[in-house]
């Protein structure tokens, strides 16, 4: 049984009146799991026709379903990048707004990767998607989450927001903050979330939010949208930080989310005090009323007419042969314009989106690191790039060749020598060097299983 604080019964008393008694029996209730198929890696009808892990659709997530599966960390398709576990009102914030395709979008504070993945879900070939995150540990989290997804174009940093706004002004389409909050959506998922709650706690998180927002305007293009989200229920960090944005920022609007998100969730709450009666435009999702945890999502849209701003090409790098001579030999086909240099690195990558040397954790999709005459391949190269190999090792779901292989092992092969993408239903795993008959593992010693 949860224990909750008694200021935090009170406060949510007064908030929620007679559906009080709703919301305490539903927090008893064990927490609400969900995934998303990864669509660059494999349609929706394809994966539903082999999905293990439950068909009931979430009604505002095209891609998105609740979980009925045990461990699914361990299963290959989740190795495979194919899904993404994420808890279902946490995936209504990017449902919130209609993505353009060819977007520049920066996720703020962005591990471990639910919302960075889904936006990627969303933009095309030539979108852009920077996700940050401020803690080193959870920088590496939110980059291998892209990693074993296969994602191209994304570019994670690690740096406060304030340093953000000074490396990207006024570059980005939409910005999604989903800002670090007092977490009391959480409290029957993440029992830690209680025991730091406190009225204090609060009051700092909503002074963080309202200078992370402060710097998200300064990144974010004339004409653009501010997604701002918490998963917290507090008036403090949700509509009265919505509303002293709006106050300040006097060139913004807030717009109602997405039509198909409408039917979900309750109407944002006029507080005492409100300045902008349209705050009710802001969504709260409770646990009594969705099936999911608790959430807080608006949109705040500039309404400054756009500029048209001329593309930024990178300067073109010098690529050393021996990368063209690697990628001529493992690819069907690949952009020559997207083989970029990035900290010593060869990268594929948008050419017109300029990443500044030294202000990215990761950029592009690492293609390997250049040796004294050849180049070893790194393991986000076979996850984002499996589909244009050459030579493809596709393995069934209970081969005894792919458990094998998530264990590290070797197995045999009737393909030609080189370096090759091993499938499972057709999608990438990672990557095996062949030689006389013989599959080398070159799946990462920390993913691999037991």
């Amino acid at each position: 049984m949860i224990t909750l604080p008694h200021t935090f019964k009170e406060r949510m008393k007064k908030l929620l009146k007679e559906e009080f008694e709703d919301f305490l029996k539903t927090l008893e209730q064990p927490p609400i799991k969900a995934y998303r198929i990864n669509t660059e890696k494999i349609s929706v009808d394809d994966f539903s026709k082999i999905s293990p892990f439950g068909d009931n659709k979430i009604p505002y997530v095209d891609n998105g379903f609740y979980l009925e599966y045990d461990k699914v960390g361990n299963h290959p398709y989740h190795h495979a990048g194919m899904i993404y576990v994420q808890e279902p009102s946490a995936m209504a914030p990017v449902e919130a707004i209609e993505i353009n395709e060819n977007w520049n979008v920066l996720d703020m504070c962005a591990a471990p990767g639910g919302k960075s993945t889904q936006i990627k879900n969303k933009l095309g070939e030539n979108g852009v998607l920077v996700s940050n995150e401020i803690v080193m540990n959870r920088c590496k989290t939110l980059t291998g989450n892209i990693e074993r997804l296969g994602l191209k174009n994304c570019v994670t940093t690690c740096m406060d927001t304030h340093r953000l706004a000074k490396t990207f002004p006024s570059t980005f389409d939409m910005i999604m903050v989903d800002a670090p909050c007092s977490g009391e959506g959480m409290f029957r998922k993440e029992m830690a979330a209680i025991d730091c709650w406190s009225e204090e706690n609060v009051k700092m998180c909503a002074q963080r939010q309202n200078e992370i927002l402060d710097n998200a305007v300064v990144c974010l293009k004339k004409g653009g949208y501010i997604v701002y989200s918490t998963c917290t229920y507090s008036l403090e960090e949700n509509e009265m930080v919505v509303d002293a944005f709006l106050n300040k920022h006097t060139d913004f609007e807030i717009v109602p989310v997405r039509e198909k998100l409408q039917p979900f969730g309750s109407d944002g709450v006029l507080f005492e005090g409100c300045i902008n009666e349209n705050i009710t435009l802001c969504k709260r999702f409770y646990p009594h009323k969705n099936r999911g945890e608790g959430q807080f999502v608006a949109v705040l849209h500039n309404i400054e007419k756009p500029e048209n701003n001329p593309e930024n090409i990178t300067a073109p790098s010098r690529i050393d042969k021996i990368v063209f001579d690697f990628l001529d030999d493992v690819l069907i086909d690949y952009n020559k314009d997207n083989v970029l240099m990035y900290s010593d690195n060869p990268v594929y990558f948008i050419p017109n989106f300029p990443v500044q040397k030294g202000t990215a954790f990761s950029c592009g999709v690492t293609i390997g690191e250049i040796k004294k005459n050849y180049v070893l391949p790194h393991h986000q190269f076979f996850m984002a790039m499996g589909k244009n190999f050459k030579r493809k090792i596709n393995l069934e779901l209970n081969s005894r060749e792919l458990s094998m292989y998530l264990h590290g092992e070797a197995f045999e092969t009737e393909l030609d020598d080189g370096w090759a993408v091993v499938c499972v239903d057709g999608c990438s795993i990672g990557g095996v060097k062949i030689s006389n008959l013989f599959a080398k593992n070159h799946y990462p010693k920390g993913l691999r299983t037991l």
